[in-house]
């Protein structure tokens, strides 16, 4: 029970991050809110179904809400509004110490996993994408402080090793190609159907042309005399490495270990090297799944056993 009810709190840590609210009429207790645009009903539904064994909610339920800013002069929506409930008025407490959302950092980081990840991006998360490459994450967290955003940044980087900074609309924005992709494979096993245009989407690369020659830029500390056949060697790995970074659990426990390496690395020798078919096919793959660039995909082989 003490498990379920901790799966709970990092449930409604997510919803208090995103769209979950507390309103309380004068001389009442508080109740739990969340809204979601009609579009996205199923997943305002499944929030419903994971959170009412825990607390009283009533179903979705459809809504019109006015608005001039628009042609049809409305929006649709569905909204879940919970009856008063001791753990309820308890959260208000802890949420609302001034009857204004304020982020309980203790109650937070003692409940913020990687599943309140995934519900915190499902509600207030964008994916933005160009030509099938992502290029960055947003968190909206415009309606917090900036010393909160600051808070929550410290936070995502010790827990996660996700390094988001602040945009000039007081958002987290992760921009880093190979941190996006670990963010997206973190929390895809919590990210519902309905959510899928925040799934960034892996499809194995068939072979295609290549070009003959590659620079690729390595560290000057390594020592390599003949690059094109030392450099082929250590490409020897790709099949391993390949196949540890498609399997979730043993890519991030890879990328823990072994990629977040790579943020403190200088690239400053250049090195014109032929690669092959097969090794082409490995390289334009790895980098599809980690977002790694072909050079940083040649030092980890250089740097570590990876058979």
């Amino acid at each position: 029970m003490l498990e379920a009810n901790k799966c709970f709190y990092s449930k409604i840590c997510g919803k208090l991050l995103g769209d979950g609210c507390f309103t309380r009429q004068k001389g009442r207790k508080p109740r739990f809110q969340f809204i979601h645009k009609a579009e996205d009903f199923e997943w305002a539904n499944y929030c419903f179904n994971e959170l009412k064994d825990f607390i009283p909610l009533n179903s979705p339920k459809y809504k019109q809400v006015n608005d001039t800013r628009i042609k049809r002069g409305f929006t649709e929506c569905y909204y879940v509004q919970s009856r008063t409930n001791e753990i309820i008025t308890q959260l208000d407490r802890i949420w609302y110490p001034e009857r204004v959302k304020q982020i309980p950092f203790p109650f937070k980081d003692s409940y913020l996993n990687e599943e309140t990840l995934a519900w915190w991006y499902q509600d207030d998360g964008h994916l933005k994408e160009e030509n099938g490459i992502p290029r960055k994450i947003i968190l909206s967290t415009d309606n917090f402080t900036p010393d909160e955003n600051l808070q929550l940044i410290n936070i995502l980087r010790g827990k996660f090793h996700l390094h988001f900074s602040i945009d000039g609309q007081n958002r987290l924005i992760l921009y880093d190609q190979p941190q996006i992709i670990y963010f997206n494979r973190l929390i895809c096993p919590y990210l519902h159907s309905s959510m899928d245009r925040k799934i960034i989407k892996f499809n194995e690369r068939a072979t295609k042309k290549f070009p003959r020659i590659t620079t690729v830029h390595l560290p000057d500390n390594l020592l390599i005399n003949k690059p094109t056949s030392e450099i082929n060697q250590q490409l020897d790995k790709l099949p391993y490495l390949y196949e540890m970074i498609d399997y979730r659990e043993s890519y991030l426990e890879f990328y823990n270990k072994k990629i977040r390496f790579l943020r403190n690395q200088q690239s400053k020798k250049t090195y014109q090297v032929k690669f092959n078919n097969k090794q082409w096919y490995y390289l334009d793959n790895i980098k599809q799944k980690t977002g790694l660039n072909y050079s940083q995909i040649v030092l980890i082989c250089f740097k570590f056993d990876l058979i």
